[in-house]
């Protein structure tokens, strides 16, 4: 499976009509194919079954340097595998090389699939995810908060999970300041799905923090507490 075959594929199931309103709705000047998120992850799932580590690099590679939109929201969910063995090096160096080039939701979150996995198999990314926090590029701060999220997963966390949601709440403190609207939304759905396993520390991060959110992050993080 090549890049150029994989692109065919998706081309093949190009829908004109549905391409126009997609690339409305996500303010798209890119190439956009037409095609839902079902496909879309269908395909990327039987190029994942079928291709070693190595493979999945090239073909991520070789998808996002098309910059059709469907084609890096495919080499996303390459990588979102729960376990990755012997190791996950190769795909996170992939994974972290798509980072800086982030500039819409929607791909952005489809490789957070696979990043989030990867930080799960191995917590001590945290280190290096703590550098996109003072990036100038919004998209990588952002993305600091997005690749975190299962941390907020657990109702019953263990030591290590514990002190990543402490590590992340204080990217969320030190975020909150910053008036872009990507942001703030990001820091909001952070803080609300930690509130549905660990309601008392958002309650507590928000009486210190949350006057300096944006009134409408504030009221979707407090979302889940009844406020």
């Amino acid at each position: 499976m090549t890049a150029d075959d994989a692109i065919a594929a998706l081309r093949a199931h190009a829908d004109p009509a549905r391409a126009a309103e997609m690339a409305a709705y996500h303010k798209q000047t890119r190439a956009v194919l037409g095609l839902s998120n079902a496909l879309t992850g269908g395909l990327a799932e039987e190029w994942r079954k079928a291709l070693d580590q190595p493979g999945l690099v090239t073909l991520a590679q070789g998808l996002w340097a098309s910059d059709i939109f469907e084609a890096r929201i495919a080499a996303g969910k390459l990588f979102i595998q729960a376990r990755i063995r012997p190791d996950d090096h190769a795909a996170w160096a992939c994974i972290t090389g798509l980072v800086p080039d982030f500039d819409s939701w929607a791909i952005a979150d489809a490789v957070a699939q696979g990043g989030a996995k990867r930080v799960m198999q191995d917590p001590a990314r945290l280190d290096q995810i703590a550098g996109w926090i003072s990036a100038e590029h919004m998209w990588t701060r952002r993305a600091a908060l997005v690749f975190t999220l299962p941390f907020t997963k657990s109702r019953h966390p263990n030591a290590t999970e514990v002190a990543a949601r402490a590590r992340i709440l204080g990217w969320c403190a030190t975020l909150a300041p910053d008036r872009d609207w990507f942001i703030q939304k990001a820091i909001a759905w952070w803080l609300r799905e930690l509130s549905k396993r660990d309601p008392d520390s958002v309650n507590a991060w928000l009486a210190t923090h949350g006057a300096t959110l944006k009134p409408f992050a504030r009221k979707e993080a407090a979302r889940q507490l009844g406020r």
